[in-house]
């Protein structure tokens, strides 16, 4: 067949909007005025909130009061609280960069914008419902109150690391606060946390989970899974899909972000779906309440996208300045969490800028207080690690018998070979 009259078909590739050394302007990104978007009730039909995907729901606004149907109306001991845990996850992020660039861990990723986004979240939930978190919520386990000194324990990876050096900084376990381990695999956590929630319902438990993923991870085949499953049998989930506009050093658009909104998703599996402001730390608050207590109460999962901004780099091993404008998050529209949840305060009369010079000073002191306590026992590459013979613990309940001949001989031969290593020194002699 001659085709020769037909248009030749190219392939789209996205671009994103600036590059280094670019100006910026977000006049394309809309922002609704807050209090503007309905609240429909937790129980109702996931088709009414399909409207709520396309928009964003907002409280905060340019007023720095709380607006609309979506005002959790917290009290202010409890909107103190919540701007003190994400100062201290500030205060830690900033803290734990300094260690890496003094050689005393390997990776860091600071969540620098989007503290609103784990911290209220934890605060919205209930303390036992599980949470299956991505890397980018220390805020979490902040706000659970896992002890400061044992997350810094796990990013040096010393004597102390409860995850007895298994796992990367970061990677967190705290199964006494309910938050399951983070997975360098991305996406992993998300049919994991719908497993957990149907599990519950089928022991009719009362207990919800809720997971965490980014946009970039949102185009891995375990998103699309979990959400099918959710679907089906309508388990009691709360999907978070942080969209901090890059996944590393490629941006948005390369999961879908130019078609729709990533919250859209929620429409086409027939769940509820809510877009909101995720720097608006009484949006996330809200929002997170209400698909809580739509999961709790039988009415299905809900898939909530929090437009937020990666402020900083993806990790400490990434330059952001190779691949986007450096006005970019200064530009950003939706501003900072902390900062405001600050000026509410204040407008409320319940905060000034001394107390608040104060708050951030405690928080630094406590994080460092935490880093001195870690540092006794040890930091990367300095010693003070495990002994040698927990490799071969905690993976089988009773160790088969080739492991236990394998640990035996490898034992042995350390002791012959190096016997300031061995078992019976002192680990806080290892060198």
């Amino acid at each position: 067949m001659i085709r020769g009259n037909l248009p030749k078909l190219s392939l789209h590739v996205p671009e994103p909007r600036y590059r280094p050394g670019d100006p910026v302007d977000f006049a394309a990104v809309t922002v609704p005025p807050a209090g503007a978007q309905p609240r429909p009730d937790e129980a109702c039909a996931a088709v009414e909130t399909h409207p709520l995907c396309l928009d964003l729901i907002r409280v905060l606004g340019d007023d720095d009061r709380a607006h609309g149907p979506w005002d959790p109306k917290l009290d202010p001991a409890t909107l103190i609280r919540m701007l003190r845990l994400m100062a201290l996850t500030r205060a830690f992020d900033a803290r734990m960069v300094r260690v890496q660039r003094q050689g005393k861990t390997s990776f860091y990723m600071k969540s620098t914008g989007e503290e609103a986004t784990s911290v209220a979240t934890a605060l919205a939930l209930a303390d036992d419902d599980m949470v299956f978190p991505s890397y980018r919520q220390q805020g979490l386990f902040i706000a659970r109150g896992y002890p400061l000194v044992d997350m810094v324990n796990q990013i040096f990876s010393n004597r102390a690391d409860k995850l007895k050096g298994r796992q990367l900084p970061i990677m967190y376990s705290a199964r006494a606060q309910s938050l399951f381990s983070i997975s360098g695999n991305l996406a992993t956590q998300l049919p994991q946390a719908v497993g957990w929630a149907m599990a519950s319902a089928i022991r009719g438990d009362s207990r919800i989970a809720s997971t965490f993923v980014g946009e970039g991870s949102s185009a891995e085949g375990d998103f699309h899974s979990a959400l099918t499953f959710a679907a089906v049998y309508n388990a009691p989930v709360v999907l978070n899909l942080v969209n901090n506009q890059w996944a590393i050093s490629s941006f948005s658009g390369f999961a879908g972000a130019e078609r729709t909104t990533f919250a859209a998703r929620a429409i086409g599996y027939g769940i509820a779906g809510l877009r909101i402001d995720g720097n608006d730390p009484l949006a996330v608050y809200a929002a997170v309440r209400w698909a809580a207590d739509r999961a709790r109460s039988n009415a299905g999962p809900t898939l909530i996208e929090h437009f937020t901004y990666r402020v900083e780099g993806h990790s400490t091993s990434d330059d952001p300045g190779q691949y986007r404008s450096a006005a970019e998050s200064s530009a950003w529209p939706l501003g900072d969490p902390i900062d405001r949840l600050m000026r509410h305060l204040i407008a409320l009369g319940e905060w000034d800028a001394d107390r608040h010079a104060a708050m951030d000073a405690d928080v630094d002191a406590e994080v460092r207080a935490a880093v001195r306590a870690a540092e006794a026992n040890g930091t990367l590459g300095h010693g003070l690690h495990h002994p040698f013979r927990t490799m071969f613990e905690d993976v089988f309940e009773t160790l088969p018998w080739h492991l236990v001949e394998q640990s035996q001989q490898a034992i042995h031969e350390r002791q012959v070979k190096w016997p300031e290593w061995s078992d019976d020194a002192d680990v806080g002699d290892a060198k």
